[in-house]
């Protein structure tokens, strides 16, 4: 199941959690798009449930998107928590490559808003 909740906190949350459903990589991708197209700072909390990967079309449509928005997302986006069942410090790494805001990686949800509510009180 795929959600997209944009919170009065600046927090965009994106969840792609169990129950999967068939519907969930449409939902996926339209709500990567609906947070490319954001126009004002904010930070962004996802969290996978791990385990559903996309179809090839599925990943060249989320490689496409992250080429279009990459410049927008950097200006855009301040900060990302990555929760996933297996992430680790490596998983941090290797998305710190792509964008420039600070990101951490966690597997739990708490961990994640934690450090996103501390970024941004943080922020003038």
């Amino acid at each position: 199941m795929v959600s997209l909740d944009i919170g009065a906190d600046a927090i965009v949350t994106l969840r792609y959690l169990p129950p999967y459903l068939d519907s969930d990589e449409r939902a996926y991708l339209d709500a990567i798009g609906r947070i490319g197209e954001r126009a004002e700072p904010y930070v962004l909390l996802t969290i996978f449930g791990g385990r559903r990967a996309l179809s090839q079309a599925g990943e060249r449509e989320q490689a496409l998107w992250f080429k279009a928005t990459k410049a927008r997302m950097s200006q855009f986006c301040q900060a990302c928590a990555i929760i996933r069942p297996d992430a680790d410090e490596k998983t941090a790494e290797t998305f710190r490559r792509l964008w420039p805001f600070p990101i951490i990686a966690e597997r739990e949800e708490e961990a994640g808003r934690a450090f996103l509510l501390r970024y941004l009180a943080a922020v003038p």
